[in-house]
């Protein structure tokens, strides 16, 4: 494997970063939010796909594969931005961050490449880097309310996400599968939208500025490049990798909202960056190679 896919995930996992920042800002409703960064993210990439002749219908399976990640990720941004905006920033992220750990029990179930010991490893030292960043103080106080579910929720949905794309883009490029992911992603959120009587206008410029930023940043940027990781690397690789946005996301935090960064904070993300690098050393830690 070449260093391309490791610098894609590195560039996509600056450019979702900024997310939790724009979403903690709730200048625009969390599940209508979710529906104009894919659509804007759309109005990109789908008429590109078109033009560019890399739109085709493939066999029924993975086309029902598509509309099932799309809808999953819809959701899934959906529910973990209602959790972000319900709770704090930190227990949304913390419990959606669990997906490292549905990622590894699924690819041993669903992908043929199993998850190694290394990657177990890593998942619980950077799980402890999640809980040492965040403070033991959060697990006292965690409400067991509809955003907590949320977050368990968010959490298996972007597991679901990821090891369905790592099937699919195996068979299909990185362009038509998003295309396709996001016009659907868009559609069910534009359903749930109207479903639950939400506004599609009247906000701020600054809020139809952080949207543009998501859409264009956070959604077709970043999932661009992180799309093409998932295709060269395996899906544990990826989703623990994904961790470490918790570290770039309270650095950001810290820049533009001014929340205080502490030396428990910078040793959580150490660790947090150790069990990411441990998942990238092919020799195993403990036992042997076959």
């Amino acid at each position: 494997m070449g260093s391309k896919p490791r610098i894609a995930l590195f560039i996509g996992i600056l450019c979702i970063s900024i997310f939790p920042v724009l979403v903690k800002m709730a200048l625009v409703p969390g599940l209508i939010s979710a529906f104009y960064r894919m659509a804007i993210a759309a109005l990109f990439i789908v008429p590109y796909a078109l033009f560019t002749k890399q739109l085709k219908l493939y066999d029924r399976k993975t086309m029902g594969l598509i509309v099932l990640c799309g809808m999953c990720f819809g959701l899934d941004i959906g529910v973990w931005n209602i959790a972000i905006q319900g709770s704090t920033a930190t227990q949304a992220t913390l419990l959606g961050n669990l997906a490292p750990v549905w990622v590894g029990i699924g690819s041993y179930f669903f992908l043929q490449i199993k998850p190694s010991v290394n990657f177990w490893i890593g998942t619980v030292l950077a799980l402890i880097g999640m809980v040492t960043l965040v403070g033991v103080e959060v697990f006292v106080k965690l409400s067991f309310d509809i955003p907590f579910l949320f977050s368990i929720l968010s959490g298996l949905l972007y597991a679901t996400y990821i090891l369905m794309s790592k099937k699919v883009l195996g068979q299909v490029g990185v362009v038509p599968f998003m295309s396709y992911s996001i016009l659907v992603s868009t559609i069910f959120l534009a359903f749930l939208n109207l479903v639950m009587g939400s506004a599609f206008t009247g906000f701020s410029a600054e809020g139809w500025m952080t949207l543009v930023v998501q859409g264009i940043v956070c959604q077709l940027l970043a999932w661009l490049l992180i799309s093409y990781a998932t295709q060269h690397m395996r899906a544990t690789r990826v989703s623990l990798s994904l961790l470490s946005q918790a570290l770039v996301a309270a650095l950001l935090a810290w820049y533009f909202l001014d929340e205080a960064i502490s030396p428990q904070m910078i040793v959580g993300g150490c660790i947090i960056l150790i069990g990411i690098g441990l998942t990238f050393v092919n020799k195993p830690l403990i036992g042997r190679s076959n």
